[in-house]
């Protein structure tokens, strides 16, 4: 795949580009020769979640005490960006990750030190439970109840469209566990999966896109979960754990669109000067070197507000209008480029032998979930 014009990244160093090649390397020789069959199955398997473990690419960014790399942001947003440049979309490690910080930020010292080393060494792998049939963004309409019983809760409930949930040995499960008090009544719990009774994984729901990832219904009937699997140990402060983390996940799936991006540009330019039509290479046309260069320029600028956003999440400046922001302007320019690119791959787009054509329909969902754009549009509005 052809280079683009060289880009100075502010936040990357001698150690975080030693990480990029270790990253490409894993993603070129382990994940990438499976991504067809993973695509056909549904999921990618346990097996590749423990050998990144092994490799140390999970949970990079949680501290060395609690099994994790120690690095930083910078260490996940290279790992997804990565595999966003492959349209490899089948291990959704930015899930993973968001599970492994809810535990780290909002968790007990004991759940930190029983499920984070597990997380991270791929043994366990992380979903959160939040969406129902009838609640999606609208969190406050979940259905799930929690009853308390002695020490213990007994769970009910179901959830729809849980990322990782075919393979998720720990789900974070946000329910009610006093439904009269409205967002303040809302907690989460850690259920661990393995042999846990009453605990079911239904379907793993037929997509149009994203193939390759367990996207699944899960079913709770009276699952007896012990009070210290209360995230946090204390009733009512699920909303509040939720909202916390909310540039961190935002910003996740903006690393995604912008990785997607410059992969798609990088992989059109390549056909573009290869294949030829009329005596010439499709390049040469005044019209494809105008739109390439037209996205070329809507990708830099995309590199250059997500790295300030990076940035910023370094200094702990980055709030929830910021990573708004970035998740609704960088998705919807992921969704016009690649449909830019696939017109200049003309019929052969349009299949699945080649990537674009993939990253075109994968890319549709990252306006839907973390918060639809439309979501995103309120909350920015209310900074106004």
């Amino acid at each position: 795949m052809r280079q683009s014009q060289p880009y100075e990244c502010p936040w990357a160093d001698e150690e975080i580009e030693l990480f990029r090649d270790m990253v490409t390397r894993f993603l070129d020789t382990e994940m990438a020769p499976d991504d067809e069959a993973s695509r056909k199955r549904g999921h990618v398997g346990h097996e590749i979640w423990r050998r990144a473990g092994e490799l140390n690419l999970l949970c990079s960014d949680i501290p060395e005490e609690y099994g994790g790399a120690g690095g930083d942001f910078r260490h996940e947003a290279v790992f997804l960006e990565e595999m966003a440049r492959r349209g490899l979309t089948g291990m959704n490690t930015g899930v993973h990750s968001i599970v492994a910080h809810y535990l780290l930020n909002h968790g007990t010292a004991e759940q930190r030190e029983r499920y984070l080393p597990r997380m991270a060494r791929g043994e366990l792998v992380g979903a959160i439970a939040m969406s129902e049939p009838d609640a999606g963004s609208d969190l406050q309409a979940i259905r799930t109840r929690a009853v308390a019983d002695g020490d213990n809760y007994k769970l009910s409930g179901s959830k729809t469209w849980i990322s990782n949930g075919y393979l998720a040995g720990l789900v974070l499960v946000v329910c009610k566990t006093d439904p009269s008090a409205g967002a303040k009544g809302t907690s989460i719990l850690i259920a661990e999966t393995e042999g846990l009774d009453g605990y079911r994984v239904g379907r793993v729901l037929d997509k149009i896109g994203m193939k390759a990832q367990d996207t699944s219904e899960l079913f709770f009937d009276e699952v007896e979960l012990h009070r210290d699997q209360l995230l946090g140990g204390e009733e009512g402060k699920g909303f509040y754990q939720l909202m916390g983390d909310l540039p961190y996940e935002r910003l996740i799936i903006s690393v995604n669109a912008v990785g997607a991006i410059e992969g798609a540009l990088a992989a059109t330019i390549d056909y573009a000067k290869d294949r030829r039509a009329f005596g010439q290479s499709v390049f040469e046309f005044q019209n494809s070197k105008f739109k390439l260069a037209e996205i070329a320029t809507q990708a830099r600028v995309a590199r250059t507000y997500l790295d300030r956003c990076i940035e910023d999440l370094l200094a702990g400046k980055l709030d929830t209008v910021g990573a708004s922001m970035a998740k609704l302007w960088t998705t919807d320019l992921q969704n016009r480029v690649i449909d830019e690119c696939l017109q200049l791959f003309g019929g052969y787009g349009y299949t699945n032998e080649y990537m674009i054509g993939r990253m075109y329909i994968d890319a549709r969902v990252q306006r839907i979930y973390g918060g639809t754009n439309e979501i995103m549009k309120e909350v920015i509005s209310r900074s106004l």
